[in-house]
C-alpha cells in the first residue's frame, strides 16, 4: 500500500510542474502567435532534467502521451467519410506520395552528405523529416477558415497521407534494423500483409459492432457512455495494431474512418477532443524533457542550418509539386511554407530508429532539436510571408462608376441584404441603381446579369452620379454602421426629395441615427429572428393566436425601450422592458395572457 501511495505522490508531485509550466508557456507562445506545440516543447525542456529538473521519466510519459498522437489521428479520421476521401484521392495518393518521396529521399541525401553516416542511418533520419506537423498545421489552418477550402483541403491530403506513411516508414526503419531482438521479426511484406487484413477486420468490426453499439448507447441516453465507448474503439483500434507490430496511430485513424459517417460522429468528437488535447500536450512535454540540450548547444550551427536547409528544401519542392498538380503560384508557395518544417511523427520515428540501433541517442536528440526548431520557425514564416502569399488586391480601374439610368430607387451596398431589396423593387417594376464598393461581389453579380455600379455610396457625389437628384428612394443597405445623424441630415439636404432608408446593424447603430431625417430604420437580423422564434413556438404546439400576441407585445416592449435609449443614449435604459428570466418572466406573462 506505501509503495502505491508513493507511486500516487510521485505522479501528483510532477503533475503540478508540468500542468503549471504548460499553461504558462502555451499562454505565452500563443500570445506571441508562436502556437501551442512550441509552448508545450519549452516547457518540457525547462522542467527537464537538464535545466531544472522538476521532472524526470520523460520514456514512460512519452509512451503514455503517444495515446495523445492516436487521438489526434481518431478525430482526423472522424473528419473523412469514405465519399470524401475517394473525391481528394489525387490530392492524398498522388501529391501526397510525391511529396513524401520525394521530399524524403532529398533530406535524406542531405543527410548523408552532412554528417558523413551510414546509408541506413541517412534514411532513418531523413524519411522522417518530410513530414510535416498535422498538430501544428492543422490548428493555423482553422483558425484561418481555410480548413474547409481547396487550398486547406489540398493541405490536409498531404498531411494525411504522411500520417498514413508511418507504417511504411516503420516498416523501412524495422527492415534496416541492426537491434538482433528485430532480426527475428516478421518480414516487410508480411507486416503488409497484416495491415491490409488488420483494415479490413477494423472496417468490418466497424460496421457491425460499433455502429450498433453506438446506437444502443444513443437510444439509452447515456451521454457518459459515448466517452467511453469513443475511447474503447480508438485504443482497441490501435492496440490491435501495435500487436501486431503496425503503427498504433494508423489503427486510430481506421477506428475514426468507420465512425465518420455515423449519426454520433459529432457527439464523439466532443467527447474526445479534452481528452486529445490533454495526452497530446503531455506528448509535447515529454518530448521536451527528452531533449538532449548538452548535445545541441555543443552543435548550434549544425542544428541552424539543417534546419534553414530543411525548410528551404521542403518548402522548394513541395511547391513545385503543387504547381504541377494545378495550384497556382501564390497557393502553390503559401502551401510549401505551411508545410515546410518537420512533424511530430519525426519524434516517434527517431525513437524507433534508436532502438534500431541505426543512430545513436545523440543524433536522435539533435534531430529532434532540428525538428523543434523548423516548427518554430513556421509561424514567424507565416507572418513574414502574408503580403507574397495574398492574392492580389482586385483593381476596380476596369469598373464602372454610377451614372444616372432613369432608376427611381439608388440602392447602396448589393450584399445578403440589399440583394433581396433590390429584387422586391424590381419585381414590383421599380427600377433601382444599384451602387457597391465589393469588386469581386460587382463581378459576381454580373455573371447573374445584374449592372452594380462600383462607388462609396455614401458619398454626395457619388449618389448626385448614380442620379439621387431625380430619385424618389434612398436605399442605404450596406454592412456596417458608418452613417450616424449628420451623416444623414447632409444626405437629406442635398437630396431633400427621396425618401431615406437605412439597414442598421444593431441597436448601437440605431441611437447614432437619432433624429435623422429617415423614412425607415430596419434592424438588419431582427425580422429574421422574429421569425424564427415564432416557429420555435410553433414546434412545441403554442396556440397562433397566443404567438401572435408575444409577437405584439416583444415588438411594443422593444419600439418603447429603444426610444428611451435614444433618448438618453444608454444602451441599458429601459432594461425593465425586456422579457426575462425569474420575476421578470413572470411579470412579462401576466402582461401577455392576462388571467
Amino acid at each position: 500500500m506505501e509503495g502505491h501511495a508513493d507511486g500516487g505522490l510521485s505522479l501528483l508531485t510532477d503533475a503540478v510542474p508540468m500542468l503549471g509550466f504548460a499553461l504558462v508557456f502555451v499562454l505565452v507562445f500563443r500570445r506571441l502567435g508562436l502556437g501551442q506545440t512550441l509552448g508545450f516543447l519549452v516547457a518540457g525542456a525547462v522542467i527537464g532534467p537538464q535545466v531544472l529538473g522538476l521532472v524526470g521519466d520523460a520514456e514512460s510519459k512519452l509512451g503514455i502521451a503517444e495515446l495523445g498522437i492516436a487521438l489526434l489521428l481518431f478525430l482526423v479520421g472522424l473528419e473523412l467519410s469514405p465519399s470524401r476521401l475517394w473525391r481528394m484521392r489525387r490530392d492524398i495518393f498522388g501529391l501526397g506520395l510525391m511529396q513524401v518521396s520525394l521530399c524524403g529521399l532529398a533530406l535524406a541525401g542531405l543527410v548523408w552528405a552532412a554528417t558523413q553516416s551510414t546509408l541506413g542511418a541517412a534514411l532513418a533520419l531523413g524519411l522522417p523529416l518530410a513530414l510535416s506537423s498535422t498538430a501544428q498545421v492543422l490548428p493555423l489552418l482553422q483558425s484561418a477558415g481555410r480548413l474547409r477550402t481547396p487550398f486547406g483541403e489540398r493541405a490536409f491530403a498531404i498531411l494525411l497521407f504522411q500520417d498514413l506513411s508511418i507504417v511504411p516508414l516503420i516498416t523501412i526503419v524495422a527492415a534496416l534494423s541492426r537491434n538482433p531482438a528485430d532480426q527475428s521479426g516478421p518480414p516487410g511484406w508480411l507486416l503488409a500483409a497484416y495491415t491490409v487484413v488488420a483494415i479490413v477486420g477494423l472496417v468490418l468490426v466497424g460496421r457491425f459492432l460499433l455502429r450498433p453499439l453506438f446506437q444502443l448507447i444513443g437510444n439509452l441516453g447515456e451521454r457518459e457512455m459515448f466517452v467511453f465507448a469513443g475511447l474503447f474503439a480508438v485504443i482497441a483500434s490501435a492496440a490491435l495494431m501495435e500487436a501486431l507490430g503496425l503503427s498504433a496511430a494508423l489503427g486510430a485513424f481506421i477506428a475514426g474512418v468507420m465512425l465518420a459517417d455515423s449519426p454520433y460522429r459529432h457527439e464523439l468528437e466532443a467527447d474526445v477532443e479534452p481528452f486529445r488535447a490533454i495526452l497530446l500536450g503531455l506528448f509535447f512535454l515529454a518530448v521536451g524533457m527528452s531533449l538532449d540540450l548538452r548535445v545541441i548547444a555543443a552543435n548550434p550551427l549544425f542544428v541552424a542550418g539543417m534546419a534553414l536547409a530543411l525548410i528551404a528544401i521542403k518548402a522548394a519542392l513541395i511547391m513545385g509539386m503543387a504547381m504541377l498538380f494545378g495550384a497556382k503560384l501564390r497557393n502553390a508557395f503559401a502551401l510549401g511554407v505551411l508545410l515546410s518544417q518537420g512533424g511530430e511523427f519525426g519524434f516517434v520515428l527517431f525513437a524507433q530508429a534508436q532502438k534500431a540501433m541505426l543512430i545513436e541517442g545523440q543524433a536522435a536528440s539533435i534531430f529532434g532539436a532540428i525538428v523543434t526548431l523548423s516548427m518554430a520557425t513556421t509561424p514567424f514564416l507565416m507572418m513574414a510571408t502574408r503580403r507574397m502569399r495574398a492574392e492580389p488586391a482586385r483593381s476596380a480601374a476596369h469598373l464602372q462608376t454610377p451614372q444616372h439610368d432613369g432608376s427611381n430607387a439608388v440602392l447602396v451596398g448589393y450584399g445578403r441584404f440589399g440583394q433581396t431589396v433590390a429584387q422586391m423593387l424590381i419585381g414590383q417594376g421599380i427600377p433601382v441603381t444599384l451602387v457597391d464598393t465589393d469588386v469581386e461581389m460587382i463581378e459576381t453579380a454580373g455573371d447573374f446579369g445584374m449592372k452594380v455600379y462600383y462607388g462609396d455610396g455614401t458619398r454626395i457625389d457619388i449618389l448626385r452620379q448614380a442620379g439621387a437628384d431625380d430619385a424618389e428612394l434612398l436605399l442605404f443597405c450596406q454592412d456596417g454602421d458608418n452613417l450616424d445623424t449628420e451623416a444623414l441630415e447632409s444626405i437629406h439636404h442635398a437630396f431633400p426629395k427621396a425618401s431615406i432608408l437605412v439597414r442598421a446593424y444593431d441597436r448601437r447603430s440605431v441611437m447614432k441615427m437619432k433624429g435623422a431625417p429617415v423614412a425607415g430604420i430596419v434592424r438588419e437580423m431582427l425580422e429574421s429572428a422574429i421569425v424564427m422564434a415564432r416557429r420555435a413556438m410553433e414546434a412545441v404546439d403554442v396556440d397562433g393566436a397566443e404567438i401572435d400576441k408575444t409577437e405584439s407585445e416583444y415588438r411594443r416592449r422593444d419600439a418603447a425601450r429603444l426610444d428611451i435609449q435614444k433618448e438618453t443614449g444608454d444602451l441599458y435604459a429601459a432594461r425593465d422592458r425586456m422579457f426575462s428570466q425569474g420575476a421578470g418572466a413572470a411579470a412579462a406573462e401576466s402582461d401577455v395572457n392576462p388571467r
